[in-house]
């Protein structure tokens, strides 16, 4: 039988717990893009996050019987707290399966309403695969975290307030997409009562999994996700939510893990809080949804969907947030080496504010810098500089968009080996827990020799390392075999400008 949303909507039960949520206007974005832009504070929830909505309906939906048996949920953070907290407001016992990796912050979170914790695995989908086995082991009832009707109702209220709050005519409401349940009851609201309001969800690029299912036209599972927006990192989308999207949502847009953390900074600098990547994601959606309409005088709503940061990746983030911003652009200028080059080199770049600068001996003929310039006049400025840059006879190459660059090389620059061979360099993601460095090493044993190592940690769940190894062109194809059985996501950057430039 088809549920009745709006029924279920209208009828949920969430306000024994969670809050209506202020509709701010973001006055600094506003004034920026020529709109009037709305946030949805759902970063001041009980646990920082909407998911309590959906977990509390859920909960309080179970039968007597039901309840005496006790839940279970896999989470690596915000579900999890939704679920705790739910279980203890209606008393019932509750386990919550979080993986090895989860950092110590959201255990914490989770731990503070008393559920038994188990961590298994290193990712979600470990942790999915043991709850679903603890499930049907102790016959506990299953609290999945978006494909659920109870779940996405309770999500759906986070829609009902918007239009009760807002004023004006709204024209776009853009929310944050994982697996889909908060655009599901968002949409399943808004349509029914506003049919004309668009609905546009936004998906991180590397996690864009609704986008590719609804091109598609099926439900797609991604080898891989994005780990940064942690919060919407879903390789599969659920059933329930993808039929209620491809029907009820107008479009998707995606943003950049750059882009995100300018619009945490966007948010920051408007209500001064520090919404996580998944909060944020909505405002980095709406700024790339203007950038492309050229949309303005209109009323735009986004949503920000939480706020358990982990504290680690503030310095991470403060890095990429200019350049997502198209505040801050990298370059590597290759200069004569020779007294008054720098001097002239500066004289090209004029008044620009200069945030790095990286410079080592290299030979006696070029000098290789890398330098970051802060940017006021946009990607124009950009251009100009490049053209300076040529007028002044130096090469220089844009490394903006070079990962490597950002995550690794800017903290690396000044080795420049003499007699190196055979070096293949890789970045490699692994799960982040205690002797994960230490285990990602012995897989090496001693067949190759580490000729380049850079790991720095970002205070999130994977740690991201730059490997240089010295393999014999003989050994290439074995090489090859050794990478696909190490099991650890991983990327050849012996062919990357910017390693050319540095380090070799």
């Amino acid at each position: 039988m088809p549920v009745n949303y709006l029924n279920q909507i209208l009828n949920s039960r969430v306000y024994d717990v969670a809050t209506e949520t202020p509709l701010e206007v973001a006055r600094v974005l506003s004034g920026r893009f020529d709109n009037n832009i709305l946030i949805k504070r759902e970063d001041l929830q009980p646990v920082f996050s909407f998911k309590i909505r959906g977990a509390y309906n859920k909960l309080s939906q179970l039968t007597a019987k039901e309840k005496k048996r006790g839940v279970i949920a896999a989470s690596a953070g915000n579900h999890a707290q939704g679920v705790a907290l739910a279980a203890k407001k209606l008393n019932i016992p509750a386990t919550i399966v979080m993986p090895q990796t989860t950092p110590t912050i959201k255990i914490e979170a989770v731990r503070n309403w008393s559920p038994k914790i188990v961590l298994h695995g290193d990712d979600y989908q470990e942790a999915y695969n043991k709850s679903i086995e603890i499930s049907e082991t102790k016959s506990l009832i299953y609290i999945h975290p978006f494909d659920d009707p109870d779940v996405i109702a309770g999500q759906g209220t986070v829609g009902m307030e918007i239009l009760r709050q807002c004023k004006d005519e709204i024209d776009i409401i853009f929310v944050p997409v994982g697996g889909g349940g908060l655009i599901s009851g968002i949409a399943a609201y808004i349509k029914a009562v506003r049919p004309n309001v668009k609905i546009i969800g936004v998906e991180p690029e590397d996690a864009a999994s609704m986008t590719r299912s609804l091109e598609k036209n099926r439900r797609v599972t991604l080898k891989e996700v994005g780990t940064f927006t942690d919060g919407c990192a879903v390789r599969r989308v659920g059933k329930e939510t993808f039929r209620l999207t491809r029907k009820l949502v107008d479009g998707m847009i995606t943003a950049s893990v750059d882009e995100i953390c300018a619009a945490i900074k966007d948010i920051f600098e408007d209500t001064r809080v520090v919404a996580e990547p998944a909060g944020a994601l909505s405002i980095a959606g709406l700024k790339n949804y203007i950038a492309q309409e050229q949309c303005t005088k209109k009323t735009l709503v986004a949503i920000n969907c939480g706020a358990n940061m982990n504290f680690d990746r503030l310095r991470h983030i403060s890095e990429r947030a200019e350049i997502g911003e198209k505040r801050e652009s990298l370059f590597a200028v290759t200069i004569p080496e020779k007294p008054g080059s720098f001097r002239s080199f500066c004289r090209t770049l004029g008044k620009v504010s200069i945030t790095e600068f990286n410079y080592r001996y290299s030979d006696a003929i070029e000098a290789k810098i890398f330098v970051g310039v802060k940017l006021t006049g946009g990607q124009n400025e950009k251009s100009l500089l490049m053209d300076s840059f040529m007028r002044g006879g130096f090469l220089a190459t844009d490394m903006s968009d070079n990962d490597a660059a950002k995550l690794h090389i800017r903290h690396m620059v000044g080795g420049r080996p003499k007699d190196l061979v055979d070096e293949e360099v890789y970045r490699f993601q692994f799960p982040e827990k205690p002797g994960a460095l230490l285990n990602f090493l012995n897989h090496f044993g001693e067949r190759w020799n580490i000729s380049l190592f850079h790991y720095r940690n970002h205070g999130s769940a994977f740690g991201r390392v730059l490997c240089g190894i010295q393999v014999p062109r003989s050994e290439i194809i074995q090489f090859q075999g050794f990478l696909g059985k190490l099991g650890y996501p991983h990327w050849s950057e012996t062919k990357n400008a910017v390693y050319k430039t540095f380090l070799l």
